[in-house]
């Protein structure tokens, strides 16, 4: 398999996913009602949902407290998460190194 067959195998699949992300995205646009006049029998027209107005609750910020907990627990996710990554990372180039001493040696 040359170069020229792998290039035309890769670009079959990217424009097959740029394909298949258009089709999985498409929809028709939404509306709030429909239109009586463009309906098929004018007397089943679908007729809008009648709204109300309902007053929402202010904002109330969070508590000094609960701003507090989050950025510690934050902080302590981060540095467990790096010290996670940078053991995986370490022990992985660590074996390529030593692989790759190994196969100079031979």
């Amino acid at each position: 398999m040359g170069i020229t067959d792998v290039t035309t195998a890769a670009a079959w699949i990217v424009g097959l996913a740029i394909v298949a992300l258009i089709a999985a995205g498409w929809r028709k646009r939404a509306r709030a009602t429909a239109d009586p006049a463009r309906a098929r029998l004018p007397s089943r027209a679908p007729v809008g949902i009648p709204m109300e107005e309902v007053h929402a609750p202010l904002y109330r910020p969070a508590s000094i407290w609960r701003r507090v907990w989050s950025l510690g627990a934050g902080t302590v996710i981060a540095i467990v998460t790096g010290a996670v990554l940078a053991t995986f990372l370490g022990f992985g180039l660590a074996f390529a190194v030593i692989t790759l001493t190994e196969m100079l040696k031979k």
